[in-house]
């Protein structure tokens, strides 16, 4: 290699490490997906007051499953407070709600992450930690996934709140993130998560646990904190362990992507866990969620106040997504078969973007 194509590639590489894109689609002329915020989603009922919206999920009629924190609202309005799993149909209309302790279960003590599997099931977890000092909350550790029909019938518990041994741990998790369902294996991909950093893989009927990798593919290593560190530092390749694994998305080739959200990266594996490739956002928080385009041509990032828009092949940023009056980069999201985007902000509450077609 010369000398001066030497320097460019490594120009390259430290522009791109700092937020930086080469304008590849923009130069060719390529069309992205547009978007608009929708003022019109969801209509709440007017008695009903939310706690922080962590999670939304969309069921196969584009219902939107909206999981959010009761226990986070303020003494006054907790009297008002909408159940933890509150659905809304894709006209915006409020349908019916559901969730809370019970019996047979551990219910989560601060709700996290929900999935509305190909089969129709829900699947839920939290990521308190006992001494996360949070008003209002009992001292557990999240460490179970939940497993319920739509109408809220119990199906199975995963994992046991409390009752973690680490990365090592085969039968439990450590506060979870977040999860998904490949039908042809019957397999559960979970982001896991806060307390542990690794991704599990397991049988969706039996739980047993099949598989468990950290980032690179390599052995995940316990660093178990309650406050979230914050890293400074993302010159590639970066850390060796995940920091937050807080969200994971499989698309039908196979191809396993992960949100390391505290080093600001994504990293591509195939299905057994090998390592393919990783792309880095140092210049501002990135990495916070994933959501694939209907068809999979693009995977949508939470990057900064927006949602960076992915090549998943390539696995670089082609896009932004940043209409007016966006929350921001949404703390998980989520898409319907129309291509419209649903963003839980947390204490920002929810929001959709309507799919506009595609232009420049």
């Amino acid at each position: 290699m010369s000398r001066t194509s030497l320097f460019s590639s490594v120009l390259v590489a430290a522009l791109a490490i700092a937020g930086w894109t080469p304008p590849t689609y923009a130069a060719a002329g390529k069309a992205l997906p547009q978007f608009e915020v929708d003022k019109g989603w969801p209509q709440k009922p007017t008695n009903m007051k939310w706690g922080d919206v962590s999670s939304i999920a969309i069921d196969a009629n584009d219902d939107a499953w909206v999981l959010s924190r009761p226990r986070t609202l303020k003494p006054e309005d907790k009297g008002q407070a909408a159940p933890p799993i509150t659905i809304f149909a894709p006209d915006g209309k409020y349908v019916r709600g559901w969730g809370g302790d019970g019996q047979g279960y551990q219910w989560p003590e601060r709700e996290h992450g929900i999935l509305i599997d190909s089969k129709g099931f829900v699947w839920l977890g939290g990521n308190s930690c006992p001494t996360n000092g949070l008003p209002g909350l009992r001292p557990v550790a999240d460490d179970q996934l939940l497993k319920f029909t739509q109408d809220g019938k119990f199906v199975k518990q995963f994992g046991k709140s409390n009752a973690s041994k680490g990365n090592a741990d085969m039968e439990n998790f450590h506060r979870p993130a977040d999860a998904q369902y490949v039908q042809a294996t019957n397999e559960l991909f979970v982001a896991d998560g806060y307390g542990n950093h690794r991704v599990v893989v397991l049988d969706a009927d039996s739980g047993k646990f099949k598989r468990v990798w950290g980032a690179f593919g390599n052995k995940p290593q316990d660093s178990d904190s309650c406050e979230v560190v914050r890293n400074k530092d993302f010159a590639e390749p970066g850390r060796p362990n995940f920091s937050i694994v807080h969200a994971i998305r499989v698309a039908k080739d196979g191809m396993v992507y992960v949100a390391d959200r505290e080093n600001r990266r994504v990293q591509m594996f195939d299905s057994n866990g090998k390592f393919i490739k990783q792309l880095t956002k140092g210049d501002q928080t990135f990495a916070l969620d994933l959501a694939f385009s209907p068809d999979q041509q693009f995977l949508y990032v939470g990057y900064g106040k927006g949602i960076a828009i992915v090549d998943p092949k390539t696995l670089t940023q082609i896009g932004m997504i940043q209409p007016a009056g966006i929350l921001g980069a949404g703390h998980h999201i989520q898409t319907d078969s129309k291509g419209n985007i649903y963003i839980a902000q947390t204490t920002a509450g929810m929001q959709r973007l309507l799919y506009k077609g595609m232009g420049q």
